[in-house]
């Protein structure tokens, strides 16, 4: 007992020692020289991964994987969609605990880059508006697919369903804007032109290929981060970047199959997988039918393949409804054990069409567009401005215990009250327009720098 008191009595000062001179004492009680630091193994990261063109074996009906990566300062995650081929609402939908416009730095983001095939012929084109992407699979490349997140006509002006063709095919297109869209504009005050010529204030992009039904077409867009959202009257927009390569792969002629199929399944080396998206609006009621249809299509395949269905996990991924090819059958994995085993992909030196930074000077003409409480909300709207088409230049600026939204610089008054008029008509908000050396523009605390699209 006594040698127990006293290793005791030894051990308890031996640690006070430590804690009072620090890790240099170890020395003293270690023999063999300078003590040897073990190093953890550094992850190596895959530094990209295939987001649009996948190949195709036999009746392959899923493609791609499931990836990750970490935020840096200043990313927002309409940012890493863009850059990794997702819409907005692949990348929400798949990080629901993620702020959109205010990631903080370092939040792992999932990355669904993992797609089930619409079941429909594979040829042409196939439109899925329930998941707005865009699968099409090239006559003279028969076993290759190329894939695109796309934006779709919002409530009341729905894309149009069913199949049709690509008719014509414009490069610099000219928007004549129709009569019901000016009207629509005009009564919030913003008025536009009979005819927008092609430019970056061209809504169609600088690609057009024209539907062979009513006035609809799939074209570019001078505002990408609505790609994934029903953002349009109607038509099908795409990234600047894709409608190119598209549009320079689709002969006139093309089939063109549009479709709405929010529930897709799909059996891989010896998995049975089901893909849930919610719903458009116009098919809401119809849920309970939709659900009922691919309950069958589960019980099929699993008969075919002898193997068993997980019913209480085939409710849990509709319930979800996060876009994710998820195994559903027993003892499968979940979706936890789907975003564990994530490809990790390094974070890109820069994410393609990331608005870049340019300072605001008191030279300049700028506009306060409003003050909040909290510097969360004033740095969403910023990121919101930054990322509207043609980019409206801005930032949060703290003043006393307030932060300002301050957008700018801009060239003219002219500009600046152009800005001013698309911010009323997209966010009814009334922006104070900042003359040159504004004194409220004069000694503020800019605790970011300001992010702005040179695109």
């Amino acid at each position: 007992m006594l040698i127990v008191k006293k290793l005791t009595l030894f051990t308890g000062l031996f640690a006070l020692v430590l804690l009072l001179s620090g890790c240099q004492t170890l020395s003293r009680y270690f023999s063999g020289g300078e003590p040897r630091v073990v190093e953890t193994p550094k992850i190596q990261l895959q530094t990209d991964i295939d987001k649009h063109e996948y190949d195709l074996v036999g009746d392959q009906t899923i493609v791609g994987e499931i990836a990750s990566v970490e935020t840096q300062e200043n990313d927002t995650l309409p940012d890493v969609a863009r850059h990794f081929g997702l819409g907005y609402n692949d990348i929400t939908a798949a990080n629901t605990g993620v702020s959109p416009w205010t990631p903080r730095a370092n939040s792992r983001v999932l990355l669904p880059l993992q797609f089930i095939l619409p079941d429909a012929p594979r040829k042409g084109i196939v439109l899925n508006v329930a998941n707005m992407r865009m699968f099409y699979y090239p006559k003279k490349e028969r076993n290759k697919v190329y894939t695109y997140p796309v934006g779709i006509g919002r409530d009341g002006w729905n894309t149009p369903m069913g199949a049709t063709s690509i008719a014509v095919k414009t490069a610099n297109p000219d928007w004549h804007v129709p009569p019901s869209i000016h009207r629509e504009h005009a009564e919030k005050g913003h008025i536009l032109p009979s005819v927008v010529r092609s430019g970056p204030e061209n809504p169609l992009g600088y690609y057009a290929m024209r539907l062979a039904i009513g006035s609809y077409l799939i074209h570019g867009t001078n505002k990408p981060f609505g790609i994934g959202m029903q953002i349009s009257h109607g038509c099908v927009q795409m990234y600047p970047e894709d409608i190119e390569v598209l549009f320079k792969k689709v002969p006139v002629g093309t089939s063109v199959k549009i479709v709405h199929d929010p529930y897709l399944t799909a059996w891989d080396n010896n998995m049975l997988y089901l893909e849930a998206n919610e719903p458009l609006e116009k098919w809401l009621n119809n849920k309970r039918q939709l659900k009922k249809q691919v309950s069958k299509e589960l019980t099929k395949l699993a008969k075919q393949h002898n193997v068993t269905v997980d019913w209480d996990k085939v409710d849990k991924v509709i319930d979800r409804a996060d876009g994710i090819p998820t195994p559903v059958l027993v003892n499968s994995p979940d979706i936890a054990d789907i975003s564990k085993a994530a490809v990790q992909l390094a974070h890109p030196e820069k994410l393609y069409g990331q608005p870049e930074l340019v300072e605001l000077t008191d030279n300049d003409w700028a506009m306060l567009v409003a003050t909040f409480d909290n510097e969360n909300d004033a740095r969403k709207l910023a990121a919101m401005l930054n990322h509207q088409g043609p980019p409206i230049p801005s930032r949060q600026v703290a003043v006393n215990k307030a932060y300002q939204v301050v957008a700018g610089p801009f060239k003219s008054k002219k500009q600046a009250k152009e800005a001013a008029s698309r911010i009323r008509f997209d966010f009814e908000i009334e922006a104070k327009l900042l003359k040159p050396k504004d004194e409220s523009l004069q000694k503020t605390k800019e605790p970011s720098k300001l992010a702005v699209s040179k695109l």
